[in-house]
């Protein structure tokens, strides 16, 4: 062998070692995927990234008919769009709440990336509710003891989706005349869980909670502050409490109102004045409810459960009551609300997603089937329709039709036919 096929042999060799120890790319093993960080309801509650909302997927004016997948799947698509990350369903009873895990479940699987998170709510019911001599002495054990089961039951099937479990849906609170029961019932349901968690039969870090009235919660009337709801404060890992100024334009009106020395205000400004007036009431409730919750447990979080502002009215806050909805005011409340509860890190449940014609069927036109920030056939309201300028919604629609926006966008329209809240003095007369 010569000296030159000598050298020539030993680069070749070299030349091996080194590709050997240098993979090309399509060589190279590529690292497994990270898997995504499990969150908490503690880190997913008043986190920024993860708006709450009130959600019922109907669109009928019977709950008869249920959304299907498909339909479900519309819709938490668009919710997640517009940066929600938590939803709140109220039963286990119908299909409703099982086929939207199903949904989320679905969608995590043909997009990785998709995230949607979900407080359960168990219904809660006292003894022959919902007849003319409801027993509010004693619950309906096994109506409850039900809904329970299949809210466990979720939280075991779907613990990546599942991270609240809610038990009660303004079940203390006593205008609720026709279902409403004792604190001792929740506490007896939100022990129950939380021994579930005690003993590994449940996650722990699966919240626990009930969502009621702020008066439910200690905010209001003295005849609230019982024993036992101080023990449900200890028990439940966050308070979800709910306020609704709308409701008290007309029941209790201290707030609302055009102010004598506001006459010379233009429509607009007039209506913002009382709008603040209304928020600062919202915020007044959560601070002095919140203040007494911290008196028995300084450390207990309380979130909103529920606050909203329909946008329609053939009845007490609509044009011929207190003035209160429509789609402008509507808009004022829900910045306001986000606004403030994003500053402070807290949970908003804004109620509602879309309207739900369901809630009041006899009357098409009553506010309860108008707290939707979409309407039923998935237009969005002015409160979002610079979402929708933004291309928020792109190549998303609800039942097949793309979103657009309610009166086409005609903003001179919505506010010609916004009114002007009653004058102070006219409400005290009333």
């Amino acid at each position: 062998m010569t000296k030159s096929v000598f050298k020539i042999g030993i680069l070749l060799i070299l030349l091996l070692l080194v590709m050997g120890c240098n993979p090309t790319a399509k060589e190279k093993k590529m690292d497994p995927p990270q898997p995504k960080p499990v969150l908490t309801a503690k880190e997913i509650l008043g986190h920024p990234d993860f708006l709450a909302i009130s959600y019922g997927g109907y669109r009928q004016a019977t709950r008869d008919i249920q959304p299907t997948i498909e339909e479900l799947k519309e819709d938490m698509k668009i919710l997640a769009a517009m940066g929600i990350g938590i939803i709140r369903t109220y039963n286990t009873k119908l299909a409703h709440a099982s086929n939207v895990l199903k949904a989320i479940s679905e969608l995590k699987k043909e997009n990785p990336d998709f995230a949607m998170y979900v407080m359960v709510g168990a219904w809660m019911d006292c003894k022959n509710a919902w007849s003319e001599s409801p027993n509010h002495e004693e619950e309906n054990e096994e109506a409850n003891a039900a809904e329970i089961e299949r809210a466990v039951a979720m939280a075991k099937a779907y613990p990546d989706i599942v991270k609240v479990i809610a038990v009660g849906n303004e079940a203390m609170v006593k205008w609720a005349a026709s279902y409403y029961v004792q604190p001792s019932v929740i506490l007896k349901w939100v022990n129950h869980l939380q021994n579930l968690k005690s003993t590994n039969q449940l996650p722990k870090d699966l919240w626990i909670t009930s969502s009621d009235n702020f008066a439910s919660w200690g905010g209001g009337d003295s005849t609230y502050h019982t024993e036992d709801l101080t023990e449900l404060i200890k028990a439940v890992d966050f308070v979800s409490m709910h306020t609704y100024p709308m409701h008290d334009t007309h029941y209790n009106p201290d707030f609302w109102g055009v102010l004598k020395n506001e006459n010379h205000l233009s429509k607009l400004e007039k209506i913002n004045r009382a709008m603040q007036r209304a928020g600062a009431y919202a915020k007044s409730q959560y601070t002095k409810t919140a203040a007494y919750i911290h008196r028995i447990d300084p450390d207990k979080p309380v979130h909103i459960g529920e606050t909203g502002w329909a946008t329609s009215s053939n009845g007490f806050y609509g044009n011929t009551g207190s003035k209160a909805t429509d789609e402008y005011k509507s808009a004022l409340y829900y910045n306001f609300v986000r606004n403030w509860t994003i500053k402070e890190n807290l949970a908003c449940f804004y109620f509602e997603a879309f309207d739900e014609p369901w809630k009041d069927a006899g009357n098409p036109s009553g506010s309860e089937n108008h707290f939707g920030l979409f309407d039923v056939n998935g237009k969005a309201k002015y409160v979002l329709w610079d979402l929708k300028d933004r291309g928020i919604f792109k190549g998303l629609s609800r039942a097949g039709k793309p979103i657009s926006k309610t009166l086409n966008g005609d903003k001179t329209k919505l506010l010609k036919d916004v009114t002007i809240p009653p004058t102070k003095e006219k409400l005290i007369l009333q």
